[in-house]
């Protein structure tokens, strides 16, 4: 079966992954790396690789992409406070998003969180929510706010427009009430 792993087109979708994660057995930790993964556009992979002093340290910390090897700066600014809240407690060389299997040795795994969301997807009916959800969900609001498609293509990497479009999901139908009220000349 081909998993098809769609944005969070809503705040009220955003708000039911949030209402799930926040009933998780480590609702803290779940719902910060939510949270984090749909306002910085990282890949989960990246979230469950950072350490708290990579956050401690700066409001716009660089990381390398495990992925690609590139660097990448995150912008936290707008979040920060919730992220020093969050990492208070914990030491500059934890993992932010630590196993719960191996007392915080590890980060928590890929697979884990994708069960997690799969499991949270059944109970939304089936909408798309994957771990890759978060990445595309801050895609969509993020061109939703600025229209800056290059700067977004910039962002993920890509090579094209289109390819970003589709990414995010734009549909014809949103296409079509950006230019709901556009008009020239009447």
């Amino acid at each position: 079966m081909v998993y098809n792993s769609q944005p969070l087109r809503s705040e009220d979708q955003i708000n039911d992954v949030l209402f799930y994660l926040r009933r998780t057995r480590y609702p803290e930790r779940d719902t910060f790396l939510f949270l984090l993964g749909i306002n910085t556009g990282l890949r989960c992979s990246d979230l469950l690789n950072l350490k708290v002093g990579t956050l401690r340290h700066s409001k716009r910390p660089e990381i390398v992409e495990i992925k690609t090897g590139k660097k990448k700066t995150l912008f936290l600014d707008a979040i920060y406070p919730k992220v020093e809240q969050y990492i208070k407690d914990k030491a500059d060389e934890d993992w932010v998003f630590p196993s719960s299997q191996n007392h915080g040795a590890k980060p928590e795994s890929v697979n884990n969180v994708y069960k997690l969301f799969k499991r949270i997807d059944a109970n939304l009916g089936n909408i798309g929510f994957t771990t890759h959800s978060m990445r595309r969900t801050f895609g969509l609001w993020y061109y939703r706010k600025t229209h800056d498609i290059l700067y977004l293509m910039r962002l993920f990497n890509h090579s094209s427009e289109e390819i970003t479009k589709r990414y995010i999901g734009i549909t014809d139908e949103e296409l079509g009430d950006s230019l709901r009220e556009f008009k020239i000349g009447f």
